[in-house]
């Protein structure tokens, strides 16, 4: 599926990034970074996660903190973490 995702090449390559997180599954911050070939660009990858306007379509909610906690969600920690558990009931 094409989406419509205005944002910088470097925006772009991190919600890229987020398609391909499997459900159910999730990531670290730094591994995105990682990934995506920019290791130290772990501040801009969780900026960039944070400017996703389409996250139900490009799911956010499955990069956590490195040491496990569940941080940075635009619709609020609690919602992030029932969106997780949900994941993992029918995943």
């Amino acid at each position: 599926m094409k989406l419509e995702t205005p944002g910088t090449e470097f925006q772009n390559l991190v919600w890229k990034y987020l398609q391909e997180i499997e459900y159910g599954k999730t990531s670290t911050y730094q591994q995105q970074a990682e990934r995506i070939n920019h290791p130290k660009a772990v501040r801009a990858v969780a900026s960039a996660n944070g400017f996703n306007r389409i996250s139900i379509l490009i799911p956010c909610h499955h990069v956590i903190g490195k040491d496990g906690n569940l941080t940075g969600y635009g619709g609020g920690i609690e919602r992030k973490k029932w969106l997780l558990e949900h994941e993992q009931k029918f995943k």
